[in-house]
């Protein structure tokens, strides 16, 4: 690795010289290599390499952990810079240790969640497109949710799934739900509300101070029962989590149906990566989804 590439990004990015005294890899993701590092005078930084191709992704990422620092609801870590190293893309950001007990974090991350979601914006979408894992996301603006979420999640998952091999069977299930959207939000306008993108359990830990941090974020604004149906999807979060959320802004009771159709994004984009048994579990989905519609 060209360590002092990083060094001298980091020096520039900081205005202080900064020197690489240690360095050691740091496991835990399954799209990019990730290494910690410590200068002479101490300061740690987080570093992530791939490919050069993928610095526009790196730079996404970045940006999105700027805009949910601007909204000052939950802790991310600082974005320090982003470029190319060698043949490697990078990006650095401020190192923060992991590992503090519970006693009370989740339940308070649970009220600034609420916080964050009330960073609205007056279009559904974002600035620029950026990746959910690593699929590329796109972010075009729309004035309205259900075409943003008919064009540019579901439907777009969807053509994927069509290039990836998906059958028939499910993608015609898939064109009838697109064709029916309307049925679930049937009195329900949701604000366009600052997302983290891809809130599962694994971009969300607690520091070794015992506050609450996200990372990893494929940031848009859109409905915020999409933040809290990715919360749900693989586990990972408290019941306290869920009721000091509904305490700081209560959910809409249609959440119970939607939370499947949001979902519905992930699972897919799980198939168009990894295949497997990710395609059943999303024509289940449709199924479920269709017979709520009628």
């Amino acid at each position: 690795m060209p360590w002092h590439v990083i060094a001298q990004a980091i020096a520039t990015q900081t205005g202080k010289a900064f020197k690489v005294e240690h360095k050691g890899s740091v496991g835990g993701g399954c799209i990019n290599t990730a290494y910690k590092i410590t200068g002479l005078d101490r300061r740690e930084y987080f570093v992530k390499f791939n490919r050069a191709d993928k610095l526009e992704m790196f730079e996404a990422e970045a940006d999105g952990l700027r805009e949910l620092a601007k909204a000052q609801a939950v802790l991310v870590p600082e974005a320090i810079g982003t470029g190319i190293a060698g043949r490697q893309a990078y990006i650095v950001m401020e190192y923060l240790p992991f590992g503090g007990s519970d006693q009370g974090a989740t339940r308070h991350f649970g009220g600034q969640l609420a916080q964050l979601h009330r960073c609205t914006s007056d279009r559904y979408g974002w600035q620029r497109d950026n990746t959910i894992g690593a699929t590329h996301q796109p972010n075009d603006r729309e004035d309205s949710w259900l075409d943003f979420w008919r064009q540019h999640r579901l439907g777009y998952q969807l053509t994927l799934a069509k290039s990836s091999g998906y059958s028939s069977r499910a993608l015609n299930k898939g064109e009838q739900l697109l064709d029916q959207l309307e049925v679930f939000f049937t009195d329900y306008s949701p604000p366009a509300s600052l997302l983290h993108g891809d809130l599962w359990g694994g971009n969300f830990a607690i520091s070794f101070s015992g506050e609450p941090v996200i990372f990893d974020p494929a940031v848009y604004y859109g409905d915020r029962e999409t933040d809290l149906a990715m919360t749900e999807l693989f586990g990972g979060f408290s019941a306290d989590f869920y009721a000091a959320y509904n305490e700081a802004w209560p959910l809409d009771a249609g959440y119970k149906t939607r939370k499947t159709l949001y979902n519905l994004y992930h699972i897919i984009n799980h198939y168009n990566l990894f295949g497997g048994g990710y395609g059943q579990q999303a024509e289940d989905m449709l199924d479920r989804l269709l017979s709520e519609a009628g």
